[in-house]
């Protein structure tokens, strides 16, 4: 079957390679750590070709003045504060910008986990120890004891920001956290108020509606969850390399997408519903009966 490039190879696992070094300033205590990736990109990679010789398509760095291609070591950054005028920075300036905030993950706050949205969650790492782990071990022990999450700041390349650390079994995870002027205002978007009788949900609904939320209650599985559109996509270019039919510009019909906004009977619906899980639920039983 086709795989993505990166599927190639054996499961992802953290390269071991710190992307950030530098330490968490705990009080007085200074702990050394290293910065890694915890995700694992699995997108796959579709190059842009032309459609008329199916060649790849390539872009360039290109001086918008001259029109010629600029080499990488040619290029600096700038910042634009006024039309057409550019400020310079180099890779040094930004780390002198503020020396320490580049090196340290300065706690701020403790907090109760429960206490963060999850709006505000953003991206993890892990955090591994660059000395012998004892004072990582000890912020890693008194976060779990009383069930708290350090709040932090932490540079990261050019830019500054909040994140929890978190202690995750026998780590610490650095997750970036979205500032609150980040996130949009949904005061906006026309959301039915909880507790609002504007819909009149009856009793009958709410009690088979948790009947159905029961029936498909569970315990959090992470692994068996599957990106199943990207896996479509992979029996699909499967089947074409099989085929053949490898060059085929022509564009299919897409299927006709259910239609929407109809009046329906809630309590119908959600019956079936609870049938079906029910069903499927029963369904394994069977099977080891058998």
């Amino acid at each position: 079957m086709a795989r993505s490039k990166k599927e190639k190879s054996k499961k992802n696992k953290s390269s071991g390679r710190a992307i950030w070094k530098g330490s968490i300033s705990f009080g007085l205590v200074s702990i050394p750590v290293g910065l890694y990736a915890a995700e694992a990109s699995s997108s796959l990679d579709f190059d842009l070709l032309d459609r008329r010789d199916f060649a790849p398509i390539k872009y360039q760095r290109v001086n918008k003045q001259t029109g010629r291609e600029v080499l990488w070591n040619q290029i600096i950054k700038g910042y634009e504060y006024k039309k057409g005028d550019y400020v310079t920075l180099t890779d040094a300036e930004f780390r002198k910008a503020n020396v320490e905030a580049t090196q340290s993950i300065d706690i701020l706050d403790f907090v109760a986990g429960g206490e963060i949205s999850p709006m505000y969650y953003d991206k993890p790492y892990y955090l591994g120890p660059l000395d012998n782990g004892r004072a990582y071990s000890l912020l890693r022990e008194v976060l779990d004891k009383l069930s708290k999450v350090a709040i932090a700041r932490v540079v990261i390349r050019t830019r500054q920001h909040l994140a929890a650390v978190i202690p995750h079994g026998s780590m610490l995870v650095l997750n970036l956290l979205r500032f609150d002027h980040e996130l949009r205002d949904a005061g906006n978007l026309d959301i039915p108020k909880a507790g609002s009788k504007q819909f009149k949900i009856s009793a009958g609904e709410l009690k088979m509606a948790e009947r159905l939320v029961e029936s498909m209650a569970g315990a959090w599985k992470p692994k068996q969850y599957h990106d199943e559109y990207r896996e479509d996509l992979l029996k699909m270019i499967d089947k074409k390399i099989k085929s053949g039919r490898l060059k085929i510009v022509s564009e299919d019909k897409a299927p006709a997408r259910k239609s929407e906004g109809k009046v329906v009977d809630i309590m119908h619906l959600l019956r079936r519903s609870v049938d079906q899980a029910q069903k499927k639920e029963a369904a394994p039983r069977r099977r080891k009966a058998g």
